[in-house]
């Protein structure tokens, strides 16, 4: 079980609640040119399919800004109500002040102070930024990024370590700088009278050690909500396991509050895909349950049949197909686990522990297949139809053991 939540400040974003004691939130960002209204409407709804419940947007020039407001009516005419989150960077100043109608359409301004002069003698661009979204209502997130940390600040830090008796290391000045950028800007956009609790803070970085280190230094430092990522963590599975290593860490320790997995996508590739890992990674460690989860061995030399493969990668398939149904007719089923065994070495104890499982037979073994229902013995299927009975004896189970959702209530 994971580690109880860490409390902090909960931020509003048009409804969904990050931080204290609310649900860890999975974000995702399109890769799409804004200006493309129909591209990026597109990309929104099938991230926000996938169960991205933030997804950011780059707005990066004129034509991008322009097109925020129609997105946002077209995504809610397709009766897709996520959160449209503004990307700036370097000219976010500019846009936010001509173009009001993009301000208001967007639900969060995410600002990278190490690109819009704060820490410089002066820090106007920032201070209107933050401004902007007093102006509408909006939470910001300010997002620092090892690779555009303010350089001022960076190098007062290392002309203050030279003077240490005992220097740090450059890591460690570099931690200290990402902190104090995130704790630094979060202070001055206080000051310009954003309310506490409109702030969010990322500290993003591309090595999973100094990930971990970061967030750790900046959760024991503030109580606003914080943003995980693992920035330009790569492609395939490189990116995968370097994300889940960094951010699976601390969130075991109770310290994120919002996550994206940032996957370089193949060219062509699904860029969905990284919601998926993002809500694989949380179900994994039992913070957050999207779907039923299958339980399969890797196969030996006593299962040379594919066809317990073959059955869990079909009842994967079905359960994912099943859930946008059950999901809106009965309470707790994302948090179902199902076996698929393929001999009895480990089978039928994995197959008692699941809420409900199947033994196959492996290599030589007898040709049944025991299905137990709450660590019993339910039933033995035998030839042809194996599959589609353990479906049937699925669906059952689901209908009797998860109770039915309330009806909504009637609109007055």
């Amino acid at each position: 079980m994971a580690s109880p939540r860490r409390h902090t400040t909960a931020c509003d974003v048009s409804g969904v609640l990050i931080g204290a004691d609310h649900p860890v939130v999975v974000q995702s960002m399109t890769n799409t040119d804004t200006a493309d209204s129909a591209a990026t409407v597109n990309q929104v709804l099938a991230l926000a399919q996938s169960g991205s419940e933030l997804v950011r947007v780059t707005v990066n020039h004129d034509k991008a800004a322009q097109a925020v407001p129609g997105i946002v009516r077209t995504l809610r005419d397709f009766g897709c109500e996520v959160p449209i989150v503004g990307d700036f960077h370097y000219n976010g100043h500019i846009l936010l002040k001509q173009y009001p109608d993009c301000a208001k359409a967007l639900a969060k301004y995410r600002i990278n102070p190490g690109n819009v002069n704060i820490g410089k003698r002066h820090d106007d661009n920032f201070r209107t930024m933050i401004e902007a979204a007093i102006e509408h209502g909006k939470p910001v997130r300010i997002g620092v990024n090892w690779g555009s940390l303010d350089q001022q600040l960076l190098t007062s830090q290392m002309d203050e370590n030279a003077k240490r008796e005992q220097p740090l290391s450059a890591a460690e000045v570099m931690y200290e700088t990402i902190v104090l950028s995130a704790l630094r800007s979060a202070e001055a956009a206080e000051g310009y009278g954003l309310g506490h609790d409109r702030i969010i803070l990322s500290a993003k970085v591309s090595d999973v050690q100094d990930l971990i280190a970061v967030y750790r230094a900046l959760a024991l430092r503030c109580d606003y909500p914080l943003h995980l990522g693992l920035t330009e963590a790569g492609m395939g599975n490189k990116g995968v396991v370097a994300s889940t290593a960094g951010m699976a860490v601390l969130l075991q320790e109770g310290i994120g509050d919002t996550i994206r997995v940032s996957l370089t996508p193949r060219p062509g590739g699904d860029r969905c895909e990284e919601v998926e890992v993002a809500k694989q990674m949380l179900q994994a460690l039992d913070i957050r349950h999207f779907t039923p989860q299958v339980t399969a061995c890797p196969g030996c030399g006593r299962t040379t049949s594919t066809f317990f493969q073959e059955m869990a990668e079909e009842i994967q398939a079905y359960l994912g197909a099943k859930m946008p149904e059950w999901k809106g007719e009965y309470e707790g089923v994302e948090s179902m686990s199902v076996a698929v065994m393929g001999c009895i070495v480990n089978g039928p104890g994995e197959s008692k522990y699941a809420d409900i499982g199947i033994s196959l037979p492996g290599t030589f073994e007898e040709p049944v297949a025991p299905v137990y229902v709450d660590g019993r013995l339910h039933r033995t299927l035998r030839g042809d139809r194996i599959v589609a009975e353990f479906i049937e004896i699925l669906d059952s189970y689901v209908s009797s053991r998860y109770a039915a959702r309330p009806a909504p209530a009637a609109v007055q």
